[in-house]
C-alpha cells in the first residue's frame, strides 16, 4: 500500500453512513461549520449527492452547499460548500427517505465505507472520518463484504490487513479503549487472552503519545507522567482469586507484554493494573489520575464514555495503516431528516482526524 503523503491541509474523506440516518446532514453540517470557522482542513464526502442536497434543505442549507466532484483532486479545490463523490448509482426514492434503512440503502454504505477507505489508503486523502451504519441493514443487503459485518472496527481492520485493531474513544474527560469489541458478554472470560490486553494497552500508550505530541509543551509537560490503567474484568479486581482468576492469568500478563513492547520502541509511558474497574475510571474522570483507561470488553467502555462524554467522544480504530475517526453516536432515525440532530459529535471526529493525520506516523503498526 503506497504511504499517505502528508498534506499542509488534510484532506479528510467522510463515509457518510446509513442513507436513513444522521450521517449525511450530521457530516454535512460539521463540514460546512468546520469551513465557516476556518478549520485548518478540508472535507470531501462520499455517498450520494441527491441524499446530501436533501439533507441540506432539512438543516437550512443550500443545494449549492452540495458541490458534487469527479476526484479528489477536484475536492481540494473547492473553496466554498461539501465536495460529495458519487459512488455507485444514485439511490431510489425510497432509500432517500428518513428512517429505517432499505437494502439498496444497506449495500450503500458499505460502498461508501469502501471507496473513502481505499482514497485514504492510496494516499490521495489523509484521514477516514465515518458516519453511524446500520450493522444489520448492512448484512440483509447481501452486498459482497457484507456477510458477518459486526462494525467498523473489523471490517477496516480486515479490508486494510491489519493484524491487530483496537477500537477507542477519545475526548478531553475519558480516553478508553477496550481489549475486545462486540462480543457476547457470556463469551467475554474464555475469549480473552493476554495478547488482547497487551495489544490494547500498548497501542492505547501510543494513542497519548501521539495526542501529546500535538499540545502546546506546557499541557505536555503537565500531563506526560502519567500512566495508563489497565482495568480488571472482576469486581475488585478479583478480590486475589476469590472473584476470578483473570486478572492474575490473563490481564497481567497481557500488561508484562505491552510494557516490554513499549520499551522496545523506547516509549516510557507506564501501565498500572489491574484496577479495580469503578475505581479507575473515577479517579481518571475525576481526578486526572491517569492519560486513560484500558477496558476489558465493550460496555465497561462505552458506559462510562457515554455518560461522562456523550456527543464529544470521538471513536478511533487504532493498529490501523490509515488514521479513522467517527462519531460515538448511532444512526438516530428518530431524528433523521428533521434537521434537529447535533453536529457536535461529527465536528470532534473531524478535528481529532485532522490532528491525528498531522502525527499519524506515531500511529503506524508496526511489523507483528
Amino acid at each position: 500500500m503506497k504511504e499517505p503523503a502528508e498534506s499542509p491541509t488534510p484532506l479528510l474523506a467522510v463515509s457518510l453512513g446509513c442513507p436513513g440516518g444522521i450521517g449525511a446532514e450530521v457530516s454535512l453540517r460539521a463540514a460546512l461549520d468546520a469551513q465557516r470557522d476556518g478549520a485548518p482542513y478540508r472535507v470531501v464526502a462520499f455517498g450520494d449527492v441527491a441524499l446530501l442536497r436533501a439533507r441540506a434543505a432539512a438543516i437550512g442549507a443550500s443545494a449549492a452547499d452540495v458541490v458534487e466532484v469527479r476526484s479528489l483532486e477536484e475536492a481540494r479545490g473547492v473553496s466554498h460548500g461539501l465536495p460529495v463523490v458519487q459512488v455507485g448509482l444514485p439511490l431510489g426514492e425510497a432509500s432517500l427517505r428518513p428512517g429505517a434503512p432499505t437494502r439498496e440503502a444497506g449495500a450503500a454504505q458499505l460502498a461508501w465505507i469502501d471507496a473513502a477507505c481505499d482514497a485514504v489508503a492510496r494516499g490521495e486523502a489523509d484521514a477516514l472520518v465515518t458516519a453511524p451504519v446500520s450493522k444489520h441493514a448492512i448484512v440483509e443487503s447481501g452486498a459482497p463484504g457484507s456477510v458477518g459485518f459486526l462494525g467498523h472496527t473489523e471490517y477496516l481492520g480486515a479490508r486494510l490487513g491489519g493484524y491487530e485493531t483496537i477500537m477507542a474513544f477519545v475526548a478531553d474527560a475519558l480516553t478508553i479503549t477496550l481489549a475486545t469489541t462486540h462480543l457476547s458478554i457470556a463469551d467475554v472470560p474464555s475469549r480473552l487472552r493476554a495478547h488482547d490486553v497487551a495489544r490494547a494497552a500498548f497501542w492505547t500508550a501510543r494513542l497519548i503519545d501521539a495526542l501529546q505530541a500535538r499540545e502546546p509543551s506546557d499541557a505536555q509537560d503537565a500531563r506526560r507522567s502519567l500512566a495508563v490503567a489497565v482495568l480488571a474484568l472482576n469486581p475488585h479486581a478479583g478480590e486475589g482469586g476469590l472473584l476470578g482468576l483473570e486478572e492474575q492469568t490473563t490481564i497481567t500478563p497481557g500488561i508484562a507484554d505491552a510494557r516490554a513492547r513499549l520499551h522496545a520502541i523506547g516509549s516510557t509511558r507506564a501501565l498500572v493494573g489491574p484496577l479495580p474497574a469503578e475505581s479507575a475510571i473515577r479517579r481518571c474522570v475525576r481526578e486526572r489520575a491517569f492519560a486513560a483507561c484500558v477496558a476489558m470488553y465493550h460496555d465497561q467502555a462505552t458506559i462510562p464514555s457515554k455518560l461522562v462524554a456523550f456527543g464529544d467522544a470521538v471513536n478511533v480504530t487504532l493498529g490501523l495503516p490509515i488514521v479513522r475517526t467517527s462519531v460515538d453516536h448511532g444512526t438516530a432515525y428518530d431524528l433523521a431528516g428533521k434537521g434537529v440532530a447535533d453536529a457536535r459529535g461529527m465536528r470532534s471526529a473531524l478535528d481529532l482526524g485532522a490532528k491525528l493525520a498531522r502525527g499519524k506516523a506515531l500511529l503506524q503498526p508496526l511489523a507483528p
